[in-house]
């Protein structure tokens, strides 16, 4: 975990790109690690709402709502991705984009985003 980091990340249709080079050495321990399965927290420039979400590729995943190619979010954006968390299962992924979703807290969601990245 590093202390205070922010993840202020754009999807350039090829990869993700940060301006904090710890998000980005982040994004490539996860896949040195092998962790492949990732939640992540987008938030629409538009009305500044949040999506929760889990896949397994991130880069493919963002393409898809960046697209308008996921139902949720093609008529929200444009979107910029805030947060994400690695894990080695999908299983891990799906218990935790279920709890941080149960939680129903914006405060939350705004907590995880200013003080944490977690690479578990």
């Amino acid at each position: 975990m590093v202390e205070g980091a922010r993840l202020e990340s754009v999807y350039t249709g090829n990869r993700i790109e940060s301006s904090n080079l710890s998000v980005s050495a982040r994004f490539k321990l996860c896949m040195e690690h092998n962790e492949r399965f990732y939640v992540y927290v987008l938030q629409s420039l538009k009305d500044f709402s949040f999506y929760i979400g889990q896949c397994e590729d991130l880069d493919v995943r963002m393409s898809k709502h960046f697209d308008g190619m996921s139902q949720y979010t093609s008529g929200r954006g444009p979107w910029r991705l805030r947060y994400f968390e690695c894990y080695s299962t999908r299983t891990d992924a799906l218990k935790r984009e279920k709890a941080i979703k149960k939680k129903k807290s914006r405060i939350y969601i705004e907590w995880l985003i200013t003080n944490r990245f977690v690479v578990n």
